[in-house]
């Protein structure tokens, strides 16, 4: 679908993507590749956000970047993931939890600490709302949100006291830190849990060097539950910024002459909001690859991909573990896997390095592209070590974590879930749709 003055028009595969391949050329031609970029989700496959990256950086950009709703891009090597492995939750037997209400973002993992929590496991928290977790919680520290590094300083500071050491941020050793310290203090199986609000926090590097210094102190793992279905592999494949390049944030803030936005809608997706409506007003080219009929807004060409069901496809999950699936159905009407179109568009643009024939193909190259430096395989995945703690001057933002039925453009347009209590009883947040999309809720077939 192309739009044309103001209005939708359906038109076949060959005709859109010579637009594409057109418009994007002359911009590129006219204002260099750095005036591209490509907002991806780290719902897509590893094939997908691979080419993706591969199509922006041919064209002479950095600007692609995974991490929609995070509001700090601070560098750093190694990739955040789980810290440990999932089966390892089962017979951990101190467990600190932060930015997470784990029952309700990750109730898998919720079930195996749970668990751990029927053998004499403690868990404690740090977390801006007191939720019911269905398990027993030794020690809790319930703060704003803008808090949680002074929190987790006097956690720091409370261990640093029985340890003799220094802790990276001076805090408060308050009673709430004291009870933590001493959990964390105790046991032998350890991990300290950062949660989707702690990833997207604005003092996220802040939050991992404490929690960093906390587990060299205490033998406790750290690592993030991730968010979502790839954000392992959206790492792994580089789906962020290199030198240069513009992250997340600097691209919903505008100014870009083409912008790809690949199974994501800002206005729910991203720290932006409703502010990302503005995309389209800004005298560029943007260009929607969705399952469904979104962003119609602001985009200027809406490509129809079939959603994972409907395509091969690889993710690799918290822990590192590699995970391909084979099509569950054939894509719906005239909607193509992702990679093909990226592929296809690579090849419309003349670019090297697209000549695949396969899903399977595409996946080898990124396995040795990440081979380079981070091998797609469980166990040789590093969380950021680097990560310096720091008193940032206003920390009061609320990071922008989305409740569980609003997570992806599947979930947000499933009845069902939305007639759930948990979606009911969100759909009141910021940017949760108070019903599941209507006007753009329909498949784009063609």
């Amino acid at each position: 679908m192309i739009k044309h003055g103001g209005e939708w028009k359906t038109v076949d595969w060959q005709t859109a993507l010579e637009y594409i391949a057109r418009g994007v050329g002359e911009i590129r031609r006219d204002h260099g590749g750095q005036a591209i970029g490509a907002l991806v989700s780290p719902h897509s496959t590893v094939e997908e956000l691979f080419l993706a990256q591969k199509l922006v950086r041919a064209l002479g950009s950095e600007n692609i970047d995974h991490r929609l709703r995070h509001a700090e891009f601070a560098a750093g090597e190694g990739v955040r993931w789980l810290g440990t492995s999932i089966a390892s939750l089962s017979t951990l037997q101190r467990a600190l939890v932060v930015g997470s209400n784990l029952r309700k973002d990750h109730p898998l993992f919720a079930l195996r600490v749970r668990s751990a929590v029927r053998s004499g496991a403690q868990v404690s928290v740090i977390h801006d709302r007191d939720d019911d977790w269905a398990m027993a919680i030794a020690g809790k520290s319930i703060v704003p949100a803008g808090q949680w590094v002074q929190a987790l300083a006097d956690v720091a500071t409370a261990i640093g006291s029985e340890k003799g050491q220094k802790a990276p941020l001076q805090g408060n050793a308050t009673e709430a830190a004291k009870a933590i310290a001493a959990s964390l203090l105790s046991g032998e199986r350890k991990a300290i849990l950062l949660g989707n609000a702690a990833a997207h926090h604005p003092a996220a590097s802040s939050l991992l060097a404490l929690a960093n210094w906390i587990g060299e102190m205490t033998g406790a793992t750290v690592g993030y539950l991730t968010e979502a279905a790839n954000t392992v592999g959206a790492q792994l494949v580089k789906a962020m910024p290199g030198q240069g390049g513009l992250n997340a944030g600097q691209m919903l803030a505008g100014g870009l002459k083409a912008l790809f936005l690949l199974n994501n809608e800002p206005e729910f997706d991203s720290a932006a909001g409703a502010k990302a409506r503005a995309l389209g007003q800004q005298g560029s080219m943007v260009v929607t690859l969705s399952p469904f009929k979104a962003n119609l807004d602001f985009s200027d060409v809406l490509l129809p991909i079939a959603p994972w069901t409907e395509t091969p496809g690889t993710f690799v999950n918290a822990e590192g573990r590699v995970q391909g699936f084979h099509a569950v159905v054939k894509p719906l009407g005239e909607t193509r896997p992702a990679w093909k179109v990226l592929r296809v568009l690579g090849n419309m643009l003349g670019l090297p390095g697209f000549e695949y024939e396969s899903a399977s193909e595409v996946l080898a190259d990124a396995r040795g592209a990440a081979d380079a430096e981070q091998p797609l395989v469980q166990g040789k995945l590093l969380s950021n070590k680097t990560a310096k703690a720091a008193w940032l001057g206003d920390t009061s933002a609320k990071p922008v974590a989305a409740p569980i039925y609003q997570l992806d453009s599947i979930v947000r347009r499933a009845s069902s879930l939305q007639l759930t209590a948990d979606a009911r009883s969100t759909q009141a947040q910021a940017q949760a749709p108070a019903a599941p999309l209507q006007s753009q809720g329909e498949r784009v077939t063609a």
